[in-house]
C-alpha cells in the first residue's frame, strides 16, 4: 500500500505513513447456460487459486442463484481474477 502524500505549510510534499486505502471490491460471477459445472470449477480454481471444493461450492452457488461472488480482495487483484474467469467466456463483473 502506498500512503497519501500532503503538501507541507512550505509547499513540499511528505508521506502520512499512518493513511492507507484499499479499494476493496468483489468479482461477480453469472449463470450461463454454455459451460459445465467442470469448466467453471477449473477455471475458478485457476482465477482465485482456492481449493476445488471451494470452487465447486461457488459454482453450486452461481447455478442456483443466477450468480455469486467468486472472488473478494483489492481491485488489481479483482480485475487479474475477472480477466481469468473471462478468458473461457465467463460473465463477471466488478463490484466496489
Amino acid at each position: 500500500m502506498v500512503p497519501f502524500s500532503f503538501p507541507s505549510p512550505e509547499g513540499e510534499f511528505f508521506a502520512d505513513e499512518d493513511v492507507l486505502t484499499v479499494l476493496t471490491a468483489r468479482v461477480i460471477l453469472y449463470d450461463d447456460s454454455w459451460h459445465t459445472f467442470d469448466e467453471v470449477i477449473d477455471q475458478l480454481v485457476l482465477a482465485t487459486g482456492c481449493s476445488f471444493g471451494k470452487a465447486e461450492s461457488i459454482t453450486h452457488e452461481v447455478h442456483n442463484n443466477g450468480k455469486a461472488v467468486a472472488y473478494e480482495g483489492d481491485m488489481g487483484e479483482c480485475i487479474r481474477v475477472s480477466a481469468v474467469l473471462e478468458e473461457i467466456g465467463l460473465n463477471t463483473q466488478i463490484e466496489m
